[in-house]
């Protein structure tokens, strides 16, 4: 019995991360960050002294339940950087990160959110910026992308795709294929582009984050 216990209560502590990380993924998913902390205690079925132990601030919670996605999103942009036809990679990046947020739509809040110990966010953020800036200007010395796009542009289409919502995560994902697919024709470079208006510098209020 007494080489049991502990066998034991490490897999009860265990279970009880697994179902706090669960429940943060759904409520970060379908209320935003703000959740109390208490708020994803009720929905794991733990008491907060649990969560608090193993998650002492809510950037800690963030940064674990939101790991897989940041690892996914990493892979995406490095696979897109490295295709040697920019225009393809850089259609692919569109493309599946707006699935990869249509299945957890909590995730580029989380990325691009701002809190005080959120190194790790931030270094992605600015990493990945700088990858898809020179993707973007590979795809437009190729001739491939608007000589007038420039990386907010970007950043701009990625903020607006996480207002995408729909009954079920099956329509999230078609809807946010449409939605690449559209942004995708309008960063294409064509023989009678019209001007566009003046860019929005979102990139800045980004990176200003970091």
């Amino acid at each position: 019995m007494p080489e049991r216990l502990p066998h034991m209560l490490r897999s009860d502590a265990e279970d009880n991360r697994t179902r706090v990380l669960a429940a943060a993924r759904e409520l970060f998913s379908e209320r935003g960050l703000d959740v109390p902390m208490r708020a994803v205690a009720r929905r794991a079925g733990v008491g907060p002294a649990t969560l608090y132990r193993r998650f002492p601030t809510k950037q800690a919670l963030i940064d674990a339940a939101f790991t897989d996605e940041l690892q996914a999103c990493r892979a995406i942009v490095a696979e897109g950087f490295a295709d040697p036809d920019a225009w393809r990679g850089f259609s692919s990046v569109l493309v599946r990160i707006g699935e990869l947020n249509a299945h957890n739509q909590g995730f580029i809040d989380a990325f691009m959110a701002t809190f005080p110990d959120a190194v790790d966010f931030a270094a992605h953020r600015a990493g990945m910026l700088r990858s898809l800036a020179e993707l973007c200007r590979r795809a437009q010395a190729a001739g491939a992308m608007r000589s007038d796009v420039v990386l907010d542009d970007l950043v701009l289409v990625l903020m607006a795709g996480r207002g995408i919502s729909a009954a079920t995560d099956e329509l999230r994902v078609a809807a946010a294929r449409r939605f690449a697919a559209l942004a995708i024709e309008g960063f294409r470079a064509s023989g009678g582009e019209g001007a566009l208006p003046p860019p929005a510098r979102v990139t800045s209020f980004v990176l200003a984050r970091s």
